[in-house]
């Protein structure tokens, strides 16, 4: 997964403790000293760097410190989206959305101020006290979302960050951890997780998951580590997501429903829920994806089926035709139904 031979850094990350465990676990990598994790010369924004997608999230690695911190009002995936403790991936996903905005590079920057990352939200979850009704996010506790910008479970293979997130909300009451992942990394199945954090298992069809999930666990073994989940003390969600529509998109679906159905137990199955989400996609990214990965292009923009969409963000997005979204909407919302009756969806859009 990681081949780290380039650590592009912040000045101050040395002499922080978490900044010196990540450069000591690659002592050999090329240190390059910059004034901000955020605008790299010849890493971000660079267009040539396209043809080098793949190796770049696998040997080059950015350090720096977070800022800005804030809890925004979520209501979808969680009650708030937590301050980030790292963002992009080492994993190669054609249809995220993070270098949208990060241009042509999208290595894993870390964040090495964890302990004020970590005083923030444990200030933040006790202010706001008990939950006051039930949300579909969660009935009883505030749900903080730690992963919006990367995949938690590939951090962990470079710091503690993660595990120190985990150890936070296995003693807060009223607060859970959640955040989706591509990746099965079972060293945090020795974690003491106490019910405080959701893994999303992000699943899609295998045959869809071959051409967009590049660099990512296969669907198998995803669904393979839910029972081991829930077993060492994690609670165990589903991300459906996302929906790539085509002529066989419905025959597929079922397929991958009743693989979760008789791959796991029904301790398993009784604590599932799932989010639903369709693809949206972006002219941007269809433009860089051309540069490194055209067959993924042939699934993802497809203008036949496809309206233009703004986003909260400000970006001008494209969706499926919401004349006909709502159909296949709730056609994979009954499929989950039928499939696997013992799985809420939280959301579905």
């Amino acid at each position: 997964m990681l081949d780290v031979r380039t650590i592009y850094h912040e000045p101050t990350v040395p002499d922080s403790s978490r900044g010196a465990q990540v450069l000591t676990r690659w002592p050999d990598a090329e240190r390059v000293v910059v004034d901000s994790h955020q605008a790299i010369p010849g890493l971000h924004g660079n267009a040539g760097a396209v043809k080098d997608w793949v190796r770049t999230k696998q040997t080059v690695l950015v350090l720096g410190e977070k800022k800005s911190l804030s809890a925004r009002p979520n209501g979808r995936s969680a009650d708030f989206i937590g301050p980030s403790t790292s963002n992009g991936c080492a994993m190669a996903c054609s249809y995220c959305y993070v270098p949208r905005r990060k241009g042509f590079a999208n290595p894993i920057t870390v964040f090495t101020n964890i302990e004020r990352i970590l005083g923030y939200l444990e200030r933040h979850a006790r202010r706001q006290g008990p939950k006051p009704a039930p949300t579909q996010c969660d009935p009883v506790d505030w749900v903080y979302d730690l992963g919006e910008n990367g995949d938690c479970s590939v951090d962990a293979l470079v710091s503690d960050n993660v595990r120190d997130l985990v150890d936070l909300f296995g003693r807060l009451d009223g607060a859970k951890a959640s955040f989706a992942t591509k990746f099965v990394n079972r060293d945090l199945l020795a974690w003491e997780p106490r019910g405080g954090t959701r893994v999303r298992f992000s699943l899609m069809p295998e045959a869809m998951a071959k051409v967009h999930d590049l660099r990512t666990s296969r669907i198998s073994e995803r669904i393979a580590a839910i029972d081991d989940f829930v077993e060492a003390g994690y609670e165990v969600h589903l991300n459906l997501s996302p929906v790539i529509l085509h002529e066989d998109w419905l025959a597929e679906w079922t397929e991958l429903l009743d693989q979760v159905a008789d791959g796991t137990s029904a301790r398993s199955r009784a604590q599932l829920a799932a989010e639903i989400i369709f693809l949206t996609h972006n002219a941007g990214l269809h433009e860089v994806n051309l540069g490194w990965h055209p067959k993924a292009e042939e699934q993802l923009w497809r203008p036949d089926l496809q309206e233009g969409k703004r986003s909260h963000s400000g970006q001008d997005n494209v969706r499926y035709r919401a004349a006909w979204k709502g159909r296949w909407v709730q056609q994979l919302v009954d499929l989950v139904g039928e499939r696997l009756p013992e799985c809420r969806v939280r959301y579905a859009f």
